[in-house]
């Protein structure tokens, strides 16, 4: 698999690629679960990584079976993106193109997903409540994904992207006690 920036610009080209072609299927959401579900497989399934990953294996091959568990579940151009993927020898980057396939639907749909820290177990009321909160925040619809961290004492970190907002009662302890050691 191509890791680093290289191999992130080629999985989001593909990306791009791909969801303009579910676009014009009017399908993007359930092309984005196919490419999710073969990539999860492929993830899964140590002998089909090893036959992807294969160089001995002819493209042809790999297309040939691709085609025949596929092609009675999936449409045409999506099958025809696959052999595309496989004859350009980038089908081991199939997760790293359903992950940026996800991301690139979910902004076109103003969805942004965010990491929560949290410092105790929320309840289902609670979880909705922060996500109606961050939704209302940032203008988009919010999907938090919620983990617990009993360092931060109490309030929330919230992470979107590269923004961090640090609501804990830890930092807003260790502010207070800047300024009582600044005035000293």
């Amino acid at each position: 698999m191509q890791k680093g920036l290289a191999g992130a610009t080629v999985a989001r080209n593909y990306a791009e690629t791909l969801l303009a072609l579910a676009r014009k299927a009017d399908d993007a959401s359930g092309w984005g679960t196919m490419l999710r579900h073969i990539a999860d497989a492929i993830s899964g399934d140590v002998t089909l990584q090893q036959f992807l990953e294969s160089p001995r294996i002819p493209a042809e091959h790999k297309s040939e079976m691709l085609t025949r568990a596929l092609s009675d579940r999936s449409p045409r151009l999506f099958l025809k993106f696959l052999h595309t993927l496989v004859h350009n020898r980038r089908q081991m980057l199939i997760a790293d193109i359903a992950a940026e396939y996800e991301t690139l639907l979910d902004s076109s749909l103003g969805v942004v997903h965010a990491r929560v820290t949290v410092a105790r177990e929320t309840s289902d009321e609670e979880r909705e409540a922060i996500a109606q909160r961050l939704s209302k925040a940032i203008g988009k619809t919010v999907v938090p994904h919620l983990s617990i961290d009993p360092s931060i004492l109490g309030g929330v970190v919230v992470r979107v992207g590269d923004t961090v907002m640090d609501g804990s009662v830890r930092r807003k302890l260790a502010v207070l006690r800047r300024k009582m050691a600044s005035r000293v």
